[in-house]
């Protein structure tokens, strides 16, 4: 029995015997995903043993809706299904026949267990390496980066050629083919290649797998090894295979060969997507799965989105040149109205258009009762400006917010600087002596109604930094006029902080993810401090304390007692700028309660409708152009891509055109009444804005007769 009212297109998928290979297409809020999840109810009332289940996504978070479907199901033959990712897959794999492979593949221990490594852990065994090209022998001295995106964009060549299939030692060789500009860049390139060919020897002579080791293992050692494929083939008899067009070439390799054995699968390909292709995604290698399955079934009908924001949605893509999702046989869609699913209005300044946007999305909340969680706020980028301000300005009109940004470093969240400044005042033998400014910006974020100037203030007095010994003294040693200024409540707030961060030091030291989770337990989470009822301090103080274990976990076990101490070393690991790895439970966090503040990217990736979309700053070319990565080329480094051909302006714009169609039809499929369109004649920075997606919004408004005269002034 299905959980949920279907279709009839549906439910003859669903209700199928456990038997053929289903290839099922369709845009975004179709009810493909639904069908998924659908399916494997229905398998396991069908008697399929749980345990001869997998299910694939590209991202662990896009398991979620199996995940929670499998939880509620009333039936559970046969143990656990299986949700996993193929990297989660391989290393599952390396793990179970380490034994069988590790002196084949080149390993310097193989008698040894081998150490997996996170992206943080791998950024930090990255940065050791290296640290000293960059300051002795003047490596990428001629491009200007920060140092955490050079080391993760190292990284990224090794995951392309690892999910791509090609050998990592082609990596700069392919970038040098492609390039067509100065020489200096070809050198960068060759750069790229020693640092990336270091790295790799490294990790084989001390037995540590990154991402990218772990998927060259399993592809070319374990997979084509009959112990290790008949042990998956035999165990998994039914596949379900979700969003594969955002998955990788191997991936796809790897389920080419699947099909061709199991007795039951349904693959679900999002027409119109492919949004991690900046992550080696490939659309073409996914489509041709449809070769090896016995059906091929397209969903057209939307679910999801209202037939006057399909009608804009065809519009937006025509007017991109989008010419196959502008032709989609939906009558529906034909039918709408594309004016009436906008409300779209200009300003002349960049905080003018803020102020409409947030005017508006409380008038949703408060005027028309729309829940604030069915209302999310995008932009290409949010950066720390921007979100301060949407949230100021909400807050100011009783409305709360949430924000989701996980390419952010973690020292980039005020949070993780709060507790790390903590922390190191916490360890005086550490050495870490903390700047006047930090302090004082930490018991800001610490202290509850604390402001700058009092915490300056503050700081001034009562931090004593001795001999490298950072110390706080008591609030009762200060002058009594200064404690009025800064308030008696305040004060004893102080006071229980630097008490118990003395208790700590006092005592017995603890591993540094045990001393924040007890200061965030004990004192920042409780009333009258800065983390009190504020979501995401909770959600990056959970994100800091599982990265500062798992650092723990992977080096610990290899950490020389005549290093620095592990906590230290983590402190210094994430001044240097490491990027936070993906926490499932930042995207798993939800809240009917707030509005979502995120990324374009992100929110298609949580793959989940809401009723109201604000899109800000339409007029940037942000929404058109991709980051700047000088080591790494995601489509050069695609199976795609022709060695030897050059990657030309026309190729750039090209793929910039084509992801702007994705990103704007993905965003419209996946909204349920209507979108807001923020614009401002000046930029953030004051600059006139004239970006791609406004100049084809104005071509798709400038072709609504009834609306001519009004859009002329857009």
């Amino acid at each position: 029995m299905t959980p949920v009212a279907l279709s009839d297109s549906q439910r003859a998928i669903v209700e199928r015997s456990p038997e053929g290979r289903v290839f099922l297409e369709g845009s975004a809020g179709t009810g493909k995903t639904t069908v998924g999840v659908a399916r494997m109810i229905h398998l396991l009332a069908a008697g399929v043993p749980a345990g001869a289940m997998v299910v694939f996504v590209p991202q662990r978070t896009l398991g979620a809706p199996y995940t929670e479907a499998f939880s509620r199901a009333s039936v559970r033959a046969g143990g656990q299904v299986t949700i996993l990712t193929v990297g989660g897959l391989a290393r599952r794999m390396v793990d179970l026949f380490w034994p069988l492979v590790a002196e084949e593949a080149g390993f310097g221990h193989p008698d040894d267990l081998p150490t997996f490594l996170t992206l943080e852990t791998a950024q930090y065994e990255m940065a050791r390496l290296v640290r000293p090209l960059l300051e002795e022998e003047g490596y990428f001295e001629s491009i200007t980066i920060d140092r955490n995106r050079l080391y993760s964009q190292i990284i990224d060549n090794l995951n392309k050629a690892a999910v791509v299939g090609f050998p990592h030692t082609e990596i700069g060789e392919r970038l040098i083919e492609s390039w067509g500009g100065e020489e200096a860049q070809q050198r960068v390139y060759e750069q790229a290649q020693i640092c990336a060919s270091r790295f790799r020897d490294y990790c084989l002579a001390h037995n540590l797998l990154d991402f990218s080791l772990q998927m060259e293992v399993f592809r070319d050692y374990l997979w084509p090894m009959g112990l290790c494929r008949n042990y998956l083939l035999e165990s998994y008899r039914h596949l379900i295979v979700d969003n594969v067009e955002e998955d990788t070439p191997v991936a796809h390799d790897l389920l080419r060969d699947w099909l061709e054995a199991c007795r039951s699968a349904l693959v679900i390909y999002d027409r119109g997507a492919g949004y991690r292709q900046f992550l080696g995604a490939d659309i073409e290698s996914a489509r041709a799965l449809a070769e090896r399955c016995d059906e091929r079934v397209t969903f057209e009908t939307s679910f999801v989105t209202s037939a006057d924001l399909r009608a804009f949605g065809r519009a937006l893509a025509r007017s991109l040149g989008a010419l196959e999702a502008s032709n989609e046989p939906d009558e529906a869609g034909r039918s709408g109205n594309a004016r009436a699913a906008l409300r779209v209005e200009s300003r002349r300044y960049y905080p003018q258009m803020l102020d409409w946007a947030t005017d508006q999305v409380a008038s949703l909340i408060h005027e028309e009762d729309v829940p604030p969680g069915e209302i999310v706020m995008l932009a290409p980028f949010l950066p720390d400006s921007l979100r301060f301000s949407l949230q100021n300005r909400l807050a100011a009109r009783e409305v709360l917010s949430r924000s989701h940004r996980p390419s952010r470093a973690l020292r980039d969240e005020p949070a993780t600087q709060c507790l790390l400044t903590l922390a190191a005042l916490a360890h005086p033998d550490w050495g870490c002596c903390p700047g006047g400014f930090d302090v004082a910006y930490a018991l800001m974020q610490a202290i509850g109604d604390l402001d700058l100037v009092r915490a300056q203030l503050l700081t001034q007095i009562v931090y004593r930094p001795t001999d490298g010994r950072p110390e706080l003294t008591s609030f009762d040693q200060i002058k009594p006029e200064v404690q009025e200024r800064l308030t008696f409540a305040l004060g004893e707030r102080y006071e229980r902080l630097r008490r118990w961060l003395v208790d700590y030091t006092e005592s017995s030291a603890a591993m540094l993810d045990h001393f924040l989770s007890r200061l965030f337990g004990q004192i920042l989470s409780q009333p009258g401090f800065g983390f009190h009822r504020d979501p995401d301090s909770g959600e990056v103080s959970a994100n800091l304390i599982e990265s500062v274990r798992k650092f723990r976990w992977v080096m610990g076990e290899r950490w020389s007692p005549h290093r620095k101490p592990l906590g230290q070393e983590y402190i210094e690991m994430v001044e240097d700028g490491v990027i936070a790895a993906q926490y499932v439970y930042s995207w798993q966090r939800e809240s009917e309660g707030t509005v979502l503040l995120a990324p374009a990217y992100t929110f298609l990736m949580r793959n989940r409708p809401v009723d109201y979309q604000v899109w800000l700053d339409v007029g940037s070319r942000g929404w058109w152009e991709r980051l700047y990565q000088p080591l790494t080329h995601p489509y050069v480094l695609s199976r795609s891509w022709p060695r030897g051909e050059t990657w030309t302006d026309a190729h750039e714009i090209e793929a910039r055109t084509q992801t702007l169609s994705r990103v704007a039809r993905g965003l419209v499929n996946r909204c349920r009444c209507g979108v807001y369109l923020g614009l401002s004649e000046l930029g953030e920075h004051g600059r006139e804005q004239k970006g791609p997606l406004l100049q084809a919004i104005q071509r798709v408004l400038r072709d609504l007769p009834q609306e001519k005269e009004a859009v002329d002034g857009v």
